[in-house]
């Protein structure tokens, strides 16, 4: 980590003066760094009256002031170009001071080649906070908590070459050192762990080696009016598995990350004022091809459908169906130890997304919500924004869990609702 943070600072430092010295003397005038931030004050609140034990399950699920810095600076003819994105916060909940590095990335451009290396945020895939091609790193924590959204997705230090021709055009995207998600943490949430008991835990993430290098590679073109894409990934589950020592009295849990190969394709397209989508894909759990593990995810089917118009005037609807369906279901079944809950064979999940501009777009309610038939539970996010100005905005929102049973994805946070409050001022 040290050595990965030293390269992202270095290219802090380096990379404004070897931009500059692309180009003429005279021209330097022309080229000056270019900043921009925001200061940002979020928080959220719990609803309910149960809190987790020890100094971060208070009442705030998270209380964090922070500010942000992006420089960007480019050559005169734009084929070259430098990107910086860091916070620096203050975690109230936690007590603490730090700083993280967003995005910190060189770009090179010709005609038909773009290079990117460094820090860097990627996005595939169709899908409205529903993924499937997207097999990048992602912060669950913060999307429970409240924090905006642009805090769901993580960087990842990679390389990402970009071609373009008549035929197709195409995007590889190396990642050498493996970035997890971030997941809901007990010290501030509650959540289903079987194995809760168990206080002794490692974890080993995949060492940084050539064999473990993740790659990931999109091949896209428009055909007959949709935009089609082809995705490959090769790489690791970014949640972890826990295998016990021993059964069925288990003393510690090994945690790693089993191996994963991804394929996938989506296509979008109107079709009159709608805007239609479709994607699918097969996550290969290459560790346990035959599902009889039970500490490893199962191979994997996945689809989505989605569907997005305008109703009236500034009044937008949005809804996706999606499903995963396990491919060894019955070794699954046969594998799980007693008394574990047995998930069903299809996870079906509704999504609806609402959202009305008022006031010269100044305001913005919207409601996104997660329904699924199978698991019997839900999750909703009612949101209200307003821009006092073009700098200043407030956005007062909620993150309202629901399920049946404990056991289930969105169930088993019921009891972390909360209502979250966000002031901003970008400069």
């Amino acid at each position: 980590m040290r050595f990965r943070l030293s390269i992202l600072l270095l290219a802090v430092v380096v990379a404004p003066g070897f931009l500059s010295a692309q180009s003429p003397p005279e021209k330097k005038k022309k080229l000056p760094l270019r900043l921009h931030g925001f200061v940002l004050g979020n928080y959220a609140v719990r609803t309910g009256d149960a809190h987790p034990p020890g100094k971060e399950g208070g009442r705030f699920l998270w209380a964090d002031e922070r500010l942000r810095v992006e420089i960007s600076a480019g050559t005169a003819k734009g084929n070259l170009s430098f990107q910086f994105k860091g916070d620096l916060f203050h975690d109230a909940v936690a007590n603490k001071f730090g700083g993280v590095v967003r995005e910190a990335y060189l770009d090179y451009s010709r005609t038909w080649l773009d290079l990117r290396l460094g820090r860097q945020i990627v996005t595939w895939g169709v899908g409205d906070l529903v993924f499937i091609n997207d097999v990048f790193p992602k912060d669950w924590s913060a999307f429970f908590s409240g924090r905006p959204l642009e805090y769901l997705k993580l960087g990842v230090d990679a390389a990402k070459l970009h071609l373009a021709t008549p035929a197709l055009n195409a995007e590889l995207v190396v990642i050498p050192f493996f970035e997890p998600d971030t997941l809901p943490g007990p010290e501030r949430f509650f959540f289903f762990d079987p194995l809760a008991a168990v206080r002794t835990r490692f974890l080993r993430e995949p060492a940084s080696t050539t064999s473990n290098t993740e790659f990931a590679l999109r091949l896209y073109r428009r055909v007959a009016g949709s935009d089609v894409s082809l995705y490959a990934y090769r790489g690791y589950w970014r949640q972890p598995a826990f295998r016990p020592d021993q059964f069925p009295l288990p003393t510690q849990l090994q945690g790693f990350y089993p191996r994963l190969a991804a394929y996938g394709a989506s296509a979008q397209r109107n079709v009159g004022a709608a805007l239609l989508s479709l994607e699918a894909g097969y996550s290969d759990s290459q560790d346990d091809r035959r599902g009889t593990d039970p500490a490893i995810p199962n191979s994997q089917f996945r689809f989505l459908a989605g569907y997005q118009r305008q109703l009236a005037r500034e009044f937008t609807l949005g809804a996706q169906y999606y499903v995963e369906i396990m491919k060894d279901f019955a070794s699954y079944k046969s594998a799980l130890p007693a008394g574990f809950p047995v998930q069903d064979r299809a996870r079906h999940l509704l999504t609806v997304r609402l959202t009305k501009f008022f006031k010269y777009q100044t305001w913005k309610l919207s409601l996104f919500s997660f329904y699924s038939p199978s698991d019997q539970d839900a999750l909703l996010i009612p949101e209200v924004w307003h821009a006092f100005t073009d700098r200043l905005s407030f956005t007062v929102g909620a993150t309202v869990f629901e399920g049946r049973r404990p056991t289930t994805f969105l169930g088993q946070f019921d009891r972390n609702d909360n209502v979250y409050v966000t002031l901003r001022f970008d400069f």
